[in-house]
């Protein structure tokens, strides 16, 4: 029995073969050291990135519609917190200063790019302060993600802002007019006839506008600016009696659309930008598309280029923070 003992295996625990309990190689780096695999993820911060503008304090997400705010649920709250605030900015500086509202709007996209809504944000506040190029990107992008045509007359109004005529017509011609919104369709004919004006095909031009919206017998929304434009079309190919007609016909729809009762009135609460140095510390759209800048509200045309042709780019009511 103890010779049998003695030719059983010992168990040595000096045994070259035995696996080492894993951790143990980093327990045994210094503290102040960080593993490789941790170095790799760390952020590089560019000392020469702008930073964002100030949001004042009584900006909150809850001032964007709720269908923006679904949107940004992909994101982490905090992140969706500080990009539906820069989205109410841009919502409330659109008119009054345009390349804040840009601005807001950039801020946006660096922390949600991929958002459908941020693209379409960048876009319309590009295109607002002129710069064609990056407003037709980010359109285009806002397309590929949404599958909506909503913004065809600003992405053919930006290829006319490009110089670019008759690629904005045949980016027009893609589209199937019928599947537009009414107001959608007014603000494409109203832009395919500015590119029409560029290449001086001004008979065809006026055909452009010639649809079934073109119709002095019912006012909406979208009448004063499209009653406008044929009237200039008119002037411009010699048919001055019709273009005074049309002229007087846009005046008095507008007078129209104006008459709300004065009890109807919305009371908007007077918000003071802040500047940088007041930078606050924290701890943590009626539903009417865009429309282009195709035409001057005067009626009148210079160079062709993107103008605004009515007085409401974010799409929404006015004076109000809103969403898209």
């Amino acid at each position: 029995m103890s010779e049998d003992r003695d030719r059983k295996p010992r168990r040595d625990s000096a045994r070259p073969d035995r696996p080492r309990p894993s951790g143990r190689a980093e327990r045994q780096q210094p503290e102040s050291e960080r593993p490789d695999w941790q170095q790799l993820v760390e952020r590089t911060r560019d000392p020469n990135r702008e930073k964002s503008p100030v949001i004042p304090d009584a900006i909150t997400p809850d001032d964007v519609d709720l269908g923006v705010r679904v949107q940004l649920k992909t994101l982490t709250p905090e992140n969706a917190e500080m990009v539906a605030r820069h989205l109410a900015m841009v919502n409330l500086l659109i008119d009054q200063d345009p390349q804040l509202a840009h601005k807001h709007a950039l801020a946006a996209a660096r922390r949600a790019g991929r958002i459908a809504i941020v693209r379409e944000t960048v876009g319309v506040t590009a295109y607002t302060v002129g710069d064609y190029t990056l407003a037709l990107r980010e359109l285009l992008a806002h397309r590929r993600i949404s599958a909506s045509n909503d913004q065809i007359p600003l992405i053919v109004d930006s290829e006319r802002g490009m110089n670019r005529p008759e690629r904005a017509l045949k980016m027009a011609r893609e589209v199937d007019r019928k599947k537009l919104t009414p107001a959608v369709r007014v603000n494409l004919a109203i832009v395919t006839s500015g590119a029409r004006l560029d290449l001086g095909e001004n008979e065809l031009a006026l055909a452009e506008l010639e649809i079934p919206e073109l119709n002095p017998a019912k006012v909406f929304s979208y009448s004063p600016p499209l009653f406008r434009a044929y009237a200039d079309t008119l002037e411009l190919i010699g048919r001055k009696e019709d273009a005074k007609k049309w002229f007087d016909l846009a005046k008095r729809a507008e007078v129209a659309l104006a008459g709300t009762p004065e009890d109807v009135l919305e009371i908007i609460e007077e918000i003071e930008i802040p500047k940088l140095a007041d930078r606050p510390t924290r701890s943590s759209s009626d539903g009417e598309p865009r429309k282009p800048f195709g035409r001057s509200n005067s009626g009148s045309r210079d160079s062709g280029k993107p103008r605004r042709g009515f007085d409401n780019p974010g799409g929404e009511r006015r004076g109000a923070p809103r969403g898209r």
